[in-house]
């Protein structure tokens, strides 16, 4: 830079130039005065000179002296052309005008001759030309950070006179672009903006979710959800297709409505066990835009398992009848039962029954326990059983049902450290429940007609259909309403209370478990003419449905759980293990270390915490996955001599998205803030005509402020001490 000007100027107002001069002049006659006084002494001559030059400083410092020098860049004045390069800039929807018909373009082939130096040569003359790329940090394509590109423009050359943002606008990471809009303003640097691609979302089929979990069981029927969003203009019916890379396939009919989306789920049943990757394809069709979007891929396990269940219920009502005989009868199921029969001098007995409540160490054996009319008496359930079901259901995912009966042993549960776990706040006016001699049905909510636990038939409408019609029940328990937080699936249907329609079946979660509460003992007759088909599915789903966290991964001595069950790269992994000594009981310290090794090598360690004083046996942690794919998870512990191993698929998350319309909001308010223009249909003259005729930028201007400089400051303090010191040496003092 080459200096042109350089000046001394005050920033003064009529008041500090009045006061400063009063001050001055009122000084210069008291200073005589003394120095008269004095027989003009020569001394002190120099002390009145001293103090006039003090005064005088401090009446300048009120007028704010400041020492400007303006500057001339010996370089041209840059502008920066920066064009997107991310993912979404592969869109297919820049149709060209013309007579005949073509076939559209892609956002990026559109803008080819944009950043091509021969297009900018008629501005060389004037203005240095840079030509960058962007999309997200890094230089990776996978996301847009407008804000970052546009601030680093600004920092990399300091003699910047405009920007040219070549983009579809869509940004989805970083700050928002009118952060760096804004400091471009202040720098009087204003953004031209090229908008590319259509506004409007071009005919389109996209698979958006194909949530598959992340293990099944093999011989029993795995839910498949999936979604699928719609962009046509039309509804359109097809058939698509679940493959497995074993060669499985499954073909399933869809209606997918115009502008919209439909959510749906296929039943599979997988024969084998084994880890299956499962494809979701939709045929494609000539209307839409890209077919490149009709598949999606999710992992899944398959394995033998043996769920453990415990059934604890006062007499053997049909209910609990049906679900014992329902659930021996499965092969991935081990049965035990606990029959009180209140005021027997036995507990009942046979093959899977036990003689009294189990213990801490046998109890964590089981992965749910249905808990029937049953209740703190001296011939039932103790204190100490609830306490330690309370801690097995919170520290160790297992699953409770809640199935209250008319003699209304459960109620007394209430006044116990088991009331948390209940999802509903009972009517203790009515502790026997409900009875009728009219059959009452079920109403699925919004989210039961959702929820996995509730669908019996295949299809949401075929399922909604079937609750109207199952055989009805005679009574019901005395509930007032649920409790906040938790997840109402059914009511009544007609008996309603001042909350409304009452709550039937509910579910919650209560620390690492779940609890589903079964407001009905009816829901044996619908066999009515089925068998075991509707009532086994329901209860079979919810047995699986609360153990499907506890059965992760799991040995003799340890267990490894976590949520989200489905992580994708981003979120917070909250890691949970139940660790186990020698012996059976739950470890109250211990060091657990749980290794994980990234697709990529990268290996993290975390050592897991152990929880509070009732929370013996849980360990918790928090991973954070970066990285999408398969990775490898080895937990230890010293104690134990323990070692589980397994693996954990974290899906990728696709923040650019191929076929969203173009952002020209984001563009127009670019321009907007920083008094740019925004240019449709890439008018490189008009562009030209605006960059040709920007006004001449001002010299770069240094400001040394004088007044408020330590310098200036340590001046005027030095002076003072050799007046103060002067007026001591000639005796004034």
């Amino acid at each position: 830079m080459t200096l042109t000007n350089s000046e001394l100027t005050f920033v003064w107002t009529p008041t500090t130039v009045i006061l400063g001069s009063l001050i001055v002049a009122t000084t210069l006659i008291l200073s005589f005065v003394i120095w008269k006084r004095n027989q003009f002494s020569a001394s002190q001559g120099l002390l009145e000179f001293l103090r006039c030059l003090i005064v005088t400083l401090v009446a300048l410092t009120l007028n704010q002296p400041e020492w400007r020098e303006s500057f001339e860049p010996e370089e041209p004045p840059v502008i920066v052309v920066l064009h997107d390069v991310s993912g979404s800039m592969e869109t297919r929807d820049v149709v060209e005008s013309g007579p005949l018909e073509k076939e559209p373009k892609t956002r990026n082939e559109s803008i080819s001759h944009l950043i091509e130096e021969s297009t900018w040569s008629a501005l060389g003359e004037e203005f240095d030309i840079a030509i960058q790329s962007f999309s997200s940090e890094g230089g990776v394509t996978d996301a847009t950070d407008i804000s970052s590109a546009l601030s680093d423009a600004a920092e990399q050359f300091p003699n910047l006179r405009s920007v040219v943002l070549i983009s579809d606008g869509d940004w989805n990471t970083g700050s928002p672009p009118s952060q760096a809009a804004t400091q471009l303003r202040i720098r009087k640097v204003p953004v031209y903006a090229f908008p590319v691609g259509s506004e409007t979302r071009l005919p389109d089929l996209e698979v958006t979710a194909f949530d598959a979990p992340t293990f099944g069981l093999a011989n029993k029927p795995v839910r498949l959800p999936f979604t699928i969003s719609s962009s046509l203009a039309q509804a359109h019916s097809t058939t698509i297709e679940i493959q497995s890379d074993s060669g499985e396939s499954i073909n399933y009919s869809v209606d997918i409505p115009a502008m919209g989306k439909i959510q749906d789920a296929i039943l599979w049943t997988p024969k084998s066990e084994g880890t299956f990757k499962l494809s979701l394809k939709i045929p494609p069709i000539p209307e839409e835009h890209s077919d490149a979007n009709n598949l999606m891929t999710a992992p899944i396990v398959i394995r033998r398992e043996k769920l453990k269940v415990l059934l604890i219920d006062s007499f053997p009502r049909w209910e609990y009848r049906f679900i014992r005989n329902a659930l021996e009868r499965d092969p991935g199921v081990e049965v035990s039962c606990l029959l009180f029969h209140p005021g027997s001098e036995s507990l009942g007995g046979g093959i899977g029954y036990l003689t009294e409540f189990p213990n801490k160490e046998t109890i964590s054996e089981f992965d749910v326990i249905f808990l029937g009319d049953a209740g703190i008496a001296p011939d039932q359930l103790s204190f100490e059983n609830v306490a330690s079901l309370k801690q097995h259901v919170s520290n160790q995912a297992a699953g409770l049902v809640l199935m209250p009966g008319f003699r209304g042993y459960q109620q007394t549960l209430l006044e116990t450290s088991l009331e948390p776990l209940f999802p509903v706040i009972m009517d203790t006016t009515q502790p026997r429940g409900w009875g009728s001699s009219i059959p009452g049905q079920f109403e699925l909510t919004d989210l039961g007609a959702r929820s996995l636990l509730t669908r019996l038939e295949d299809t949401e409408n075929a399922n909604a259909t079937l609750w109207a019609s199952l055989p009805g029940f005679q009574w019901f328990a005395g509930v007032s309403r649920a409790k906040a937080g938790a997840e109402v699936l059914a009511t009544h249907s007609s008996e309603t209370n001042q909350y409304g329609r009452i709550p039937l079946i509910i579910t919650k979660t209560f620390g690492t478990g779940k609890i589903l509460f079964m407001g009905t003992d009816g829901a044996w007759r619908w066999r009515k003419g089925v068998e075991d088909k509707y009532h086994y599915r329901f209860w079979g789903q919810v047995a699986r449905w609360m153990s499907y966290q506890r059965n992760m991964a799991s040995d003799e001595l340890m267990r490894l759980f976590y949520s989200p069950d489905r992580p994708k790269t981003g979120d917070t992994l909250n890691l949970n293990a139940n660790v186990m000594s020698i012996g059976g009981e739950p470890l109250k310290s211990a060091t657990i270390v749980v290794r994980i090794v990234s697709p990529s090598g990268k290996v993290n360690s975390i050592r897991l915490q152990s929880g509070s004083e009732d929370q013996w046996g849980l360990f918790t942690g928090i991973f954070e996955p970066k990285e999408p794919g398969e990775h490898l998870v080895n937990v230890t512990c010293s104690e134990n001599a323990g070692m589980l191993e397994t693996t954990l698929m974290v899906q990728g998350t696709d923040l650019e998205v191929v076929g969203n319309p173009a952002r020209m909001d984001v563009m127009e308010e670019l321009a907007r803030i920083t008094r740019g223009k925004m240019i449709r249909d890439a008018d490189l003259d008009l562009l030209r005509s605006n960059l040709s005729t920007l006004p001449e930028r001002a010299p770069l201007e240094k400001r040394l402020r004088l007044w408020a400089h330590p310098l200036s400051i340590t001046l005027l303090i030095i002076l003072m001490t050799i007046f103060w010191i002067g007026r001591k040496t000639v005796g004034s003092v």
